[in-house]
């Protein structure tokens, strides 16, 4: 009875088979485009998701919690990171197959050739509507999670920014470049976290922040010279260039100039908590060079004072004439 309404659900909707051609072996070819039906899909998959956090955290990061001992601080900073850096990876890795089976990495014109790409395939329609399910699934997870009420307006933030922009590409049909900019943000992302989950195990392990801050920055002025030149040079010389929602045609001066300003305005703000952030780490490691060197002087001037004591006493003894060989010699 109930299995019309679970279609909706469990499988993608608003599929449009196209004829094969002569180029194409395959008789016909599937292709997607959105609607309202997918909030019901992205609704499914966001409760997998909650199911997938849980075992992840049950079988995995509490095992190894109980092992470390970490402290609460680190506890939940490392649950954080394992967290992501697992849906990180997996994004990338996904996201870098579509990349090299629909030919946009020898081809950067893709990007913005052909657009609206109203029609997108199985695979890029399924990312789209896990990574929407992916980061409303976070806003359950701050309760289930029991974060402290100070960190919970800077996850709100953190999380309202993905869906803003992945949910802009996806309605947009920016898809194209939205996969490129998201696979580019996850790997520098993958690789901090990594990095911090190393760090917790041993303090030692610092040279991946290192390599994470050098492509941290190439990562985002990557994202803007890609954004630049596809609305800037591509979309800016399109023919068509009428607002049209029947089409899906969204490529008018207005929204380029807002999609444009929106992908600045947060690189510009990722950059400005990357600087405070290294500034503020550069600040706790030369206050605390001075206080280890006084340390070392103050223990280093301790042992001379005792060493010249006990040569004062031995002289002390020695001029007292108990055991010297001149009191000997006297008596």
């Amino acid at each position: 009875i109930t299995a019309k309404a679970a279609v909706i659900f469990v499988t993608l909707q608003y599929n449009v088979t196209i004829p094969a051609t002569e180029e194409q072996s395959a008789e016909t070819i599937s292709l997607y485009h959105y609607g309202i039906k997918d909030l019901a899909t992205v609704f499914f998959y966001m409760l997998v998701a909650i199911i997938i956090h849980a075992i992840i955290q049950e079988y995995v990061l509490d095992k190894i919690n109980r092992k470390m001992h970490f402290s609460k601080t680190k506890h939940s900073k490392f649950n954080e990171s394992g967290q992501l850096s697992a849906f990180y990876l997996f994004s990338c890795v996904w996201g870098t197959s579509i990349l090299v089976s629909e030919n946009y990495i020898s081809d950067p014109t893709s990007l913005w050739r052909d657009y609206p790409h109203t029609l997108i395939p199985f695979q890029m329609k399924f990312f789209y509507i896990l990574q929407l399910a992916y980061w409303f699934h976070a806003f359950p997870e701050l309760y289930f999670q029991k974060t402290k009420k100070e960190d919970i307006f800077r996850q709100i933030v953190y999380i309202g920014l993905y869906l803003f922009h992945i949910a802009g590409a996806y309605l947009l049909n920016l898809t194209h470049l939205g996969l490129v900019l998201l696979v580019l943000h996850y790997f520098v992302e993958f690789l901090f976290h990594i990095s911090r989950l190393f760090y917790f195990s041993d303090e030692r392990y610092q040279k991946g922040f290192s390599l994470w801050a050098v492509l941290f920055v190439l990562g985002r002025l990557l994202t803007l010279i890609l954004s630049v030149l596809t609305f800037g040079f591509g979309l800016a010389r399109a023919e068509d260039q009428q607002l049209n929602f029947s089409t899906g045609n969204f490529n008018i001066l207005a929204v380029r100039i807002s999609v444009l300003a929106s992908i600045c305005m947060a690189q510009a703000y990722m950059m400005w908590k990357f600087i405070n952030f290294q500034l503020r780490r550069w600040r706790e490691h030369s206050s605390s060079q001075p206080q280890s060197v006084k340390k070392k002087f103050v223990t280093a001037k301790g042992k001379t004072s005792r060493k010249e004591r006990e040569n004062g006493i031995n002289g002390t003894v020695t001029s007292n004439g108990a055991d010297s060989p001149r009191s000997r010699k006297d008596k």
